[in-house]
């Protein structure tokens, strides 16, 4: 049991470490680091995605011969409608200051921001959970390499996503410590989501492949959504680019040599 909570704290970790960086660095973040952050963290989740998520739902349905690949099928388009849900009920940060129409108050441009990144942290608990819950039922084909590979992976693209909230909240003026609080609050949620996917999956472990491919489609439509286009637009998008294969392949490494 302390594996999985500690598994499940790590990507929580990742970002209050990340909001902590408003207690060190004076400025803002610059646009070309902000898409070299946003980049890794896209290249992290599509790894983990695949390797960690996606494989291992396959794997688990290798009895079904040609068909093997329909419950990771089917898992990851429900995990692409869920987000699409969510992203229509809650709203979020899709459209920036300079686009608005009319004055956005500050409270009104905090709470988006915030909620935005809690959006994102939502399928990335979910993820670690399923993992962790398919090694507490050992029928699943993964280790326990394999899943601290996916809480650490996600706790690297967690650390830039809390500084790019703590950061902006203090240059628009609040204070350390709110901003500090802020962005780690927008972490909360994975360890709670995570922890709630354990109990759920550990009572049914027959549709372990579909909740993986389910992680997998949720990540990857945040991936899909909101990063690649934030580490694309405007100039210099080959920061985000190189950052996305270099978060991409550390992922991947990780995975497979810890798994």
């Amino acid at each position: 049991m302390n594996i999985i909570i500690t598994g499940l704290m790590i990507p929580f970790i990742g970002t209050a470490a990340g909001s902590a960086c408003v207690f060190f660095l004076k400025n803002d973040l610059k646009t070309n680091v902000q898409k070299a952050l946003t980049g890794f963290a896209a290249g992290v989740m599509v790894a983990a995605s695949i390797w960690s998520l996606i494989i291992p739902a396959i794997d688990q349905s290798a009895n079904k011969g040609n068909f093997a690949f329909l419950p990771a099928f089917i898992g990851f388009w429900l995990g692409i409608l869920f987000l699409l849900l969510l992203d229509h009920i809650i709203p979020h940060l899709h459209v920036s200051e300079d686009h608005a129409e009319g004055p956005v108050s500050q409270l009104t441009r905090t709470a988006m921001l915030v909620l935005a990144v809690t959006l994102h942290n939502i399928p990335e608990g979910m993820a670690v959970g399923v993992v962790y819950a398919g090694l507490m039922s050992g029928s699943a084909n993964i280790t326990a390499g394999g899943a601290l590979a996916l809480a650490i992976g996600i706790a690297i693209q967690n650390f830039p996503e809390g500084a790019i909230i703590s950061m902006p909240l203090y240059s628009e003026g609040r204070n350390k410590p709110k901003s500090f609080i802020l962005g780690v609050l927008s972490g909360a949620v994975e360890p709670v989501f995570g922890g709630l996917t354990v109990i759920l999956a550990s009572f049914i472990v027959p549709a372990m492949p579909y909740l993986l491919s389910f992680a997998a489609g949720a990540m990857l439509y945040v991936v899909v959504e909101e990063l690649v286009p934030e580490m694309s637009e405007g100039e210099h998008s080959h920061w985000g680019v190189v950052a996305f294969a270099i978060g991409f392949s550390l992922m991947m490494a990780l995975d497979v040599a810890l798994g």
